[in-house]
């Protein structure tokens, strides 16, 4: 029986912002139980749900030397879908009306929840033969491993793995302070460790001393060993390349199921999509005050609205957008200046654009349901969730070619008829617009073409299934 540590800062259902959640808590019940024991750590965040806390049960306590304080460290756990949850607890780090609050401050709460993981495992007699790292927050476990929990049996030969979901967030601070509150020496404190800048860096820490390292698409593994790319960690990465690979993220099929979706008015599968979706379509339609007209190309957006997903793109080209035959819905928040331009031609353009400045999971599957096609024209997509969902649905991704879009997407080809979507290469608005409206026109012009693309994303597997079994390979080859 291989034992597996995920160590993450969130995991669903428990505690989400984003799409490492997903990850970390789907991707442990793939994998068989026969051969794996895989268990989830996280930190009990005074603002998870209620409902999540009853599920909870306290395991023990101890206290630990952190920040020149003994400190206390509570250990819970839960079973949720066949997998052991723990949790650690500290009200003093995990208070706060959210999981993340202010960089330094952070950068402190997760060096002890670093320190907190690792010294809770022989006090719950749980001993993994590999903690699978997620993200910055993470970063430390691989170092501290490699430090002051050398001593004994127990953790001796204990393999690490640094998975990297964004790399343009590090967890730096001041290397003073860094030592400081860490209570690493100055032995870490240089360029070929932990040093960047002035700064200490708990992300370089875990790509330094991890056994492996991987992220979530083919593509993304490969820009990051770019300057562009490589957020100022490119070196390092270029010199681990051959210990880095990457893996693409995949979506829960029981979730995103369009046959059985209880979001969704109108369920369907591949073989009547064309149909449902169009009653879809008009429910979302009438639901958003839009013009009912079932030709309208309708675009779908579910997003953090960000420049990082292309959305000063859109800006420069709305007001073209809004001058053809279509339509754009729109979901999520982001920075005032994307909000206030959605609302601006929401207003302008009422049949023509909703501008749903919030962010709900309910609306989130009635667009991926209802829309003939979903726009992501992102500056950088380490991997990408809502392509995939839009796939799963039947809603044609049109996208840059980045990262897990790049990976995901297969450009439509008119002359054999295969491809999944639309993209363009550089991040150019008009390029951008120009595939927009050439996915129009084969919207408009070869419906049965349109169809075809609907159904080929539709048979795409990008189940977690697929992911788990890359995961696995890497995991017998490690621990052996």
């Amino acid at each position: 029986m291989k034992k597996i540590l995920f160590a993450s800062s969130e995991g669903v259902p428990f505690i989400k912002t984003g799409g490492l959640a997903d990850v970390v808590g789907a991707l442990p019940k793939y994998f068989d139980k026969a051969e794996y024991d895989v268990r989830v750590v996280l930190p009990k965040y005074m603002c998870i749900h209620q409902k999540w806390k009853d599920l909870m049960q306290y395991k023990t306590h101890f206290y630990m030397d952190f920040a020149g304080e003994s400190r206390y460290v509570g250990v819970l756990e839960a079973e949720y879908e066949g997998v052991k949850f723990y949790f650690i607890d500290n009200e003093y780090y995990f208070s706060g009306d959210r999981p993340y609050i202010e960089h330094h401050w952070d950068i402190e709460r997760f060096m002890f929840f670093d320190r907190a993981v690792l010294s809770a495992l022989p006090v719950i007699d749980f001993r993994p033969d590999l903690i699978h790292c997620h993200d910055w927050q993470a970063g430390l476990i691989p170092v501290y491993l490699n430090d002051s929990f050398q001593g004994g049996d127990f953790f001796r030969g204990i393999k690490t793995v640094m998975t990297i979901h964004n790399l343009k967030f590090q967890g730096n601070d001041n290397s003073n302070r860094f030592m400081g509150i860490s209570g690493l020496s100055n032995y870490y404190m240089t360029y070929d460790k932990l040093l960047m800048g002035p700064d200490g860096n708990m992300l370089k820490g875990g790509l330094v001393y991890s056994d492996a390292i991987t992220t979530v698409s083919e593509s993304y593994a490969e820009e990051i060993k770019t300057q562009f790319y490589g957020e100022g960690l490119d070196g390092l990465l270029r010199a681990r390349s051959h210990d880095l690979r990457g893996i693409v993220n995949g979506i829960d099929y029981d979730v995103y199921d369009p046959s059985k979706d209880p979001e969704i008015t109108y369920k369907y599968n591949k073989d009547n999509a064309v149909s449902q979706k169009l009653e879809n379509k008009r429910a979302l339609q009438r639901e958003l005050g839009l013009a009912q007209d079932d030709n309208k190309f309708m675009i779908g957006i579910v997003s953090r609205l960000t420049d990082q997903k292309g959305f000063d793109l859109i800006a420069y080209m709305m007001e073209n957008l809004c001058q053809q035959d279509l339509q754009l819905v729109i979901l999520g928040t982001g920075d005032r200046k994307h909000e206030d331009m959605f609302r601006h031609f929401a207003w302008k353009y009422p049949d023509k654009v909703s501008a749903n400045i919030y962010y709900s999971d309910p609306m989130a599957h009635k667009i991926y349901a209802s829309c003939d096609a979903f726009l992501m024209p992102s500056l950088f997509e380490p991997c990408g969730l809502s392509q995939l969902m839009s796939l799963r649905y039947g809603t044609v991704p049109i996208v840059r070619e980045t990262g897990g879009l790049r990976d995901t997407v297969i450009p439509y080809n008119r002359f054999d008829k295969t491809g999944t979507g639309f993209s363009f290469t550089n991040y150019n608005a008009h390029d951008m617009y120009n595939a927009v409206m050439y996915a129009h026109s084969i919207y408009v012009e070869r419906r049965d073409d349109w169809n075809g693309i609907i159904r080929q994303g539709m048979e795409m597997d990008f189940s977690w299934q697929a992911s788990a079994n890359k995961y696995r390979e890497m995991y017998d080859w490690l621990i052996g």
